[in-house]
């Protein structure tokens, strides 16, 4: 595959390792047993009497190690890139081996295959709505991944790697409605609620409710239609946008321009 291989990426990747879906998983395989070892030879450093402690070199600090030990023991979360359905098998098979949970697959095209067992592991999952066949790896997706997802329980978002469309996810959510038959709400949520659940911030944002952040959009329309403007943005319920002052403010950007111009005509012209 393209991405864990690099395979067509030129002659600068042939030497890299690892060159083989076999060798990523021995990668994390390796990396979290060394990460296990150096997270007992500290309990066995902390657990020495004081007077021995003194006596003893202490463990040589790994801020990488650190990290995977911080992964082990759920301090912190994994959002791991992913396209095929062995690699996403793969990662949860290597999480179950070391006891700690993988939080969200990212893209997860081929989520729909492994549905069940992503919901049996406890993994969310953050996909594209309807993208396919732009490389190899996505030749199987499907535009009703997200409500299959959706459907086996799985906490599912919408999501995208490109800029301008990042900006319309609402529509992208609309297409679980077209493609699947999901319920207006459930789409809405996974451009709202479920991304903020697996980002572990559902505390503080993705509903409308008393004690949350004052983050919300007042729409012209269904969020969902692809005729809805937003009139209205807070962030900590502070206006950072609105409509109609944004219109006036135009309306006098272009006066003054126009006086501009006539100004510089009429210098010009004498």
């Amino acid at each position: 595959g393209e991405n864990v291989k690099q395979s067509n990426w030129g002659d600068n990747y042939k030497t890299r390792f690892p060159q083989s879906r076999m060798g990523v998983e021995q990668v994390f395989v390796d990396a979290f047993t060394r990460a296990v070892e150096y997270r007992e030879e500290w309990e066995v450093y902390n657990k020495l009497d004081k007077k021995i402690k003194q006596k003893t070199p202490r463990p040589r600090r790994d801020l990488k190690l650190e990290t995977l030990v911080e992964i082990l023991e759920s301090d912190r979360f994994i959002t791991c890139h992913s396209y095929v359905q062995s690699e996403i098998n793969m990662l949860m098979h290597v999480a179950d081996q070391f006891d700690f949970r993988v939080n969200t697959f990212t893209h997860i095209l081929e989520g729909y295959k492994v549905a069940d067992k992503m919901f049996e592991h406890g993994a969310g999952g953050s996909t594209f709505s309807d993208w396919w066949a732009y490389k190899y790896e996505v030749k199987d997706a499907i535009p009703y991944n997200m409500v299959l997802l959706n459907e086996a329980g799985v906490v599912t978002a919408v999501n995208s790697d490109d800029a301008e469309m990042a900006r319309r996810l609402n529509q992208e959510a609309a297409k679980a409605v077209k493609y699947g038959g999901m319920s207006e709400e459930d789409a809405w949520k996974m451009v709202t609620l479920n991304p903020a659940r697996l980002l572990h911030l559902e505390d503080r944002m993705g509903s409308v409710k008393a004690g949350k952040d004052a983050d919300i959009v007042l729409w012209s329309h269904n969020p969902l239609s692809i005729y809805a403007v937003a009139e209205l943005t807070m962030v900590d319920g502070r206006i950072y946008y609105d409509l109609m002052q944004d219109s006036e403010m135009r309306q006098q950007i272009r006066k003054e321009r126009a006086g501009l111009v006539d100004k510089m005509m009429k210098e010009k012209s004498e």
